[in-house]
């Protein structure tokens, strides 16, 4: 699909949006509307149920909270009260975030009545209960929130959901892939049975479907590509290469420093493997942040916010991420580990290519990942099964992807101190292993004199002994001396109780 450009769509205001939307969505840079804008603001304004369906970064977002913006502040029948009018759905905390921070945007003129401007209000798990409930209660009217907060609140009877007007669905089959359909359901059992419904989602699974013939009124289905389109982005150049597990952060590092390369994503599968790339990077000299499960949700939302101002240019995340982040200038999506599915690979990447812009997306395919890999290029005709083996030497990788011939595997200060971690923690654990030997002799252990078996104990031992360890780090000159008045401990009692009576 071409995309369209902004000189050919009309703008919010022909489409007969409100004045206060149009200025404020103006105030952002934003005039004219995207394809699945355009197509679906006419029906949604109207308040018919309907059916959105577009690959990410079109803006689907506006595409429904336009004109749910819009009817809720028009409709002069129904006045707000600050009980809630509207309820956004979805699936990951990031995007709730990004939802709400768009809806604030675009309500900034908005007035629920002559007292007080509209409210919008964030519904998610990982902070307290209490700030969101007193926000419910001082009035809200329009509620964005993930499924498993919301049915908590509305269950202790602090979210009301009887006053509903507009209900929307987001990312639909991302709720589907994490198992929220229940609590989907049980949701729709507490709100009115008339009001306008809109589900929004880049792919529609047969069960998306079908939940929503149960709650939607006759919807009408907008696709904003023809059906023959690709899934991933056209605007999105794709390369993947076989790489050696042991040397992917080192081509990850070279990638970093290709030519015309701003803010960039790398998606990993585990939290494990996240964390770790996004400290190894760090120590190479790049100014990477982390998004993954093991993490606070204030540490979460720190991260995604250091991306978005620039501090950071390169976020480790892995998919919990990948619906929740909203950024139109990221030049480079990596796949450090390729993901489960065709769909999880479509929404990677659709981090970047976004709102007619081009890209770059790159996927490091290990020998063990080889199988998946077959079955998501089959699934989406990428015509390329079998990778290239690849290595951060390849010169084929430079050429591809526009690095410098003189990049290395760090940069700036780092450059001098990148191949120091690893050997560090060795260097600190051969130093006490000598005591550690000693300790296993007065146990009465047998040792072994080959320092293979030495070094063999060493993780175990430093973990159980790691206060005796720093003790004798504090103290090295005198460690010796040390060591002799703690071995006899009978025959020193009695002096140590004359001279302090109690320890």
């Amino acid at each position: 699909m071409t995309p369209v450009t902004p000189h050919t769509t009309p703008s919010f205001a022909e489409l007969g949006v409100r004045e206060e939307i149009v200025r404020a969505l103006a105030e952002n840079g934003i005039e004219h509307a995207f394809a699945i804008q355009e197509l679906t603001l006419p029906l949604a304004l109207a308040g018919d149920d309907l059916i959105g369906q577009a690959r990410t970064g079109m803006g689907k977002t506006y595409a429904f909270g336009v004109p749910l913006l819009h009817r809720i502040t028009t409709d002069t029948e129904r006045p707000l009260s600050g009980i809630p009018r509207a309820l956004v759905v979805v699936p990951t905390r990031e995007l709730c975030i990004q939802v709400h921070g768009d809806l604030v945007a675009a309500s900034k003129y908005l007035s629920a009545d002559e007292t007080r401007k509209l409210t919008v209000t964030a519904i998610y798990g990982g902070r307290p209960y209490e700030p969101q409930i007193e926000a419910l209660q001082k009035g809200v009217d329009v509620v964005v929130g993930t499924p498993g907060r919301l049915l908590d609140l509305a269950q202790q009877g602090h979210l009301q959901l009887g006053g509903l007007s507009t209900l929307v669905l987001d990312e639909a089959d991302e709720m589907l892939d994490l198992g929220f359909l229940p609590d989907i359901e049980r949701i729709l059992k507490q709100i009115p049975a008339q009001r306008q419904a809109m589900l929004f989602s880049a792919t529609m699974p047969d069960p998306i479907i079908t939940l929503a013939r149960t709650f939607m009124t006759q919807p009408t289905h907008i696709r904003a590509e023809s059906a023959q389109s690709s899934q991933t982005h056209d605007t999105t150049e794709q390369f993947a290469y076989r790489a050696h597990a042991l040397d992917k952060v080192e081509m990850v590092a070279r990638i970093l420093q290709a030519e015309g390369r701003g803010a960039t994503m790398i998606f990993t599968r585990t939290k494990r493997t996240a964390q770790k790339v996004a400290d190894e990077l760090g120590e190479r000299g790049f100014k990477v942040g982390a998004v993954h499960g093991d993490l606070g949700q204030g540490a979460r939302e720190k991260a995604l916010k250091a991306f978005r101002t620039g501090e950071v240019d390169v976020l480790v995340a892995t998919d919990v991420a990948a619906r929740g982040i909203d950024i139109d200038d990221i030049t480079h999506v990596i796949n450090f580990q390729i993901p489960e599915d065709e769909q999880s690979y479509v929404h990677r990447i659709g981090r970047t290519g976004r709102a007619g812009k081009t890209g770059i997306a790159v996927t490091l395919v290990d020998w063990d990942e080889l199988p998946r890999w077959s079955m998501i290029d089959k699934a989406l005709g990428l015509d390329t099964p079998d990778p290239a083996e690849t290595y951060s030497s390849s010169p084929h990788l430079y050429d591809e992807l526009n690095i410098p011939a003189e990049a290395g595997g760090s940069i700036g200060k780092a450059k001098r101190t990148a191949d120091k971690p690893p050997r560090e923690p060795r260097e600190r654990s051969e130093k006490p292993a000598r005591n550690r030997n000693r300790r296993r002799t007065r146990a009465g252990k047998p040792v072994s004199g080959h320092p293979d078996g030495a070094e063999a104990a060493t993780p175990a031992d430093g973990d159980a002994a790691g206060g005796s360890n720093g003790e004798a780090a504090e103290a090295r000159s005198g460690s010796g001396r040390r060591r002799r008045r703690r071995r006899p401990n009978k025959a020193t009692a009695a002096s140590q109780t004359a001279a302090t009576p109690s320890s």
